[in-house]
């Protein structure tokens, strides 16, 4: 039973060539390149931040690096294999692409997904709607298998949904929509601000609440609304924003640089005081610093110490509105 839970079928041994087994309506499975092939080099522990949009190869290239060029593993809710065709001939420096599309919380036990979880040498959560992320991995052997790749020593990523689930506590969007500043920031204890605590287990990540296409999205705000409801349950929480085509690389050590197109940015959102939340009130705070990583800065997870930071400054917020906030250049 198990020599068949782990076989792929021949048709998903072709090297380069792209083919999907629908194996029940709880998931898609698609794979390119050989997922028989043995990595190149050695795995090595890091994280990659991806604020969404458009991809930054030579991000994609450190991730392929990190993974040893071996089996790259794309976790979704929604679409199809189209990023994995991506990884593999655009990016390349990998042995295979598996894609798993999930449709139903029952295929995060399927002995097959497991299979192919505890095979990857890198992990990579593509974009969507993190809810149904939440719903389908929360909780179950999935998150765990993604845990025990990390502590394995071998690389995860994430991308827009897949990346607002790597922190400690995480926006779930579980009300159906995706609120914007103005909203949590006038009611930051309120119900549509979804935060999900103990999804993953991540020791760099444990205090640290994410955001994506952060500036063209205009996500400070309910960034530093999130971050202040988090406070509530861990007084160490803090917040990374990530611009749209940027990529944060964490290395083993902790420390991590941007690759962005011109004018991107990491947003690191410290509080100096705690915050007093209201429920249906806005939000009063003073003392939020705001830091800027550009791509000739660095940050150190561990320490959260920033290296030639693009902008820094305090911001305040008065009866929900943002005030003082420090903007690039």
């Amino acid at each position: 039973m198990l020599a068949a839970a782990l076989a792929l079928p021949p048709l998903l041994r072709a090297s380069g060539a792209r083919a999907l087994a629908r194996t029940g309506p709880a998931y898609s499975y698609y794979v390119v390149g050989d997922p028989q092939a043995t990595r190149t080099a050695a795995t090595a522990p890091a994280l990659m931040l991806v604020g969404g949009g458009d991809w930054d190869y030579a991000a994609f290239r450190w991730f392929a690096a990190r993974a040893g060029h071996g089996r790259i593993v794309v976790l979704r809710a929604s679409g199809e294999g189209q990023a994995g065709e991506e990884i593999y001939h655009q990016v390349g420096g990998v042995a295979s692409v598996e894609t798993i599309v999930f449709h139903d919380r029952s295929a995060s036990s399927d002995p097959r997904v497991l299979a192919i979880l505890r095979r990857a040498d890198g992990i990579f959560l593509a974009g969507g709607d993190q809810a149904n992320y939440v719903r389908y991995w929360k909780d179950s052997p999935v998150a765990d298998a993604l845990d025990a790749h990390v502590r394995a020593g071998r690389p995860l990523g994430g991308t827009s949904a897949g990346l607002a689930i790597l922190g400690g506590t995480a926006y779930g969007a579980m009300d159906g929509g995706s609120i914007d500043s103005a909203a949590a920031l006038a009611d930051p204890a309120g119900p549509a601000v979804t935060l999900v605590t103990g999804f993953l287990h991540l020791p760099r990540m444990a205090h640290v609440v994410t955001d994506t296409h952060f500036s063209v999205r205009d996500r400070l705000g309910r960034l530093i609304a999130f971050v202040a409801k988090a406070q509530q349950a861990d007084p160490h929480a803090v917040g990374l924003g990530v611009d749209e085509g940027a990529a944060l690389c964490v290395e083993a050590d902790g420390t991590a640089r941007l690759h962005t197109p011109p004018g991107g940015h990491a947003w690191l959102v410290q509080p100096q005081a705690p915050a007093v939340l209201r429920p249906g009130q806005p939000l009063d705070w003073s003392g939020v610093r705001i830091t800027g990583i550009g791509p000739d800065g660095a940050i150190d997870l561990d320490t959260l110490r920033v290296t030639r930071p693009a902008f820094t400054g305090v911001a305040r917020v008065a009866a929900g509105r943002l005030i003082d906030a420090p903007t690039p250049g």
